[in-house]
């Protein structure tokens, strides 16, 4: 029997984008380099090593000095070190995303917990840059529509692993719910779609409010520690 982790990396290892993407448009690929799968695997192997169902929170796709490094969702190199213990080669930069979901994640009561009932992804679970910088796929409109096979082959072949349909979690309450919304309307995958603030926007704009909206997070997540 193969176990959450086995699914999840055969998955990694297998992503391409077979579509022609819009001139300057670069993929970021960790899965591909040697050092990051391997970290990437030490990360699942950790928390994903059973047979157990999960529930998905979507973001958009993978940034720079987070995913796009190690290969896992929302998990820079320091949080890689400093919250599930696996220390790290890479160059210690952090990420603001990664900054609100780790703080997110202890008051849910830590790592261990929170990836027992949660798998991060994203619509595209591979990230871009444009001249350098990070770009969403809902930025250029051509890119958008190069992507939907691949998105749409994605998130079902993640299905497979044992994640919860009920429910999915988007992160982002604008431009990627609206999309995740509409995809979903098509593909009948989740009963529910719902929307949380996304971690860069609230750290970008809403930095004196963390605190609320990681209690919102707590409610919607329905964790256990959603009082304090």
């Amino acid at each position: 029997m193969t176990t959450f982790s086995d699914r999840i990396l055969s998955f990694y290892k297998g992503l391409e984008i077979k579509s022609r993407l819009p001139e300057g448009v670069v993929t970021m690929n960790p899965y591909t380099d040697e050092t990051s799968f391997s970290f990437c695997t030490q990360f699942y192997q950790k928390f994903y090593n059973d047979q157990n169902e999960r529930t998905i929170i979507l973001g958009i796709n993978p940034g720079r000095h987070g995913g796009g490094v190690t290969g896992i969702p929302f998990t820079d190199p320091v949080k890689l070190e400093q919250y599930c213990n696996i220390p790290n080669p890479f160059n210690k930069k952090t990420e603001l995303s990664a900054d609100f979901i780790y703080r997110m994640i202890e008051e849910f009561g830590g790592p261990e917990l929170f990836y027992a009932k949660f798998y991060f992804s994203a619509i595209s679970p591979l990230g871009f840059t444009m001249g350098g910088k990070n770009l969403n796929y809902y930025d250029i409109k051509e890119l958008q529509i190069a992507l939907k096979d691949f998105i749409v082959e994605s998130l079902k072949e993640q299905l497979a692993f044992g994640i919860n349909q009920s429910v999915c979690y988007c992160l982002g309450e604008g431009e990627n719910f609206k999309y995740l919304r509409r995809l979903n309307d098509e593909l009948k995958i989740f009963k529910t779609v719902v929307p949380l603030a996304h971690p860069r926007f609230i750290m970008q704009y809403r930095r004196k409010k963390v605190p609320e909206y990681v209690k919102d997070y707590l409610v919607k997540l329905g964790s256990p520690h959603r009082d304090h």
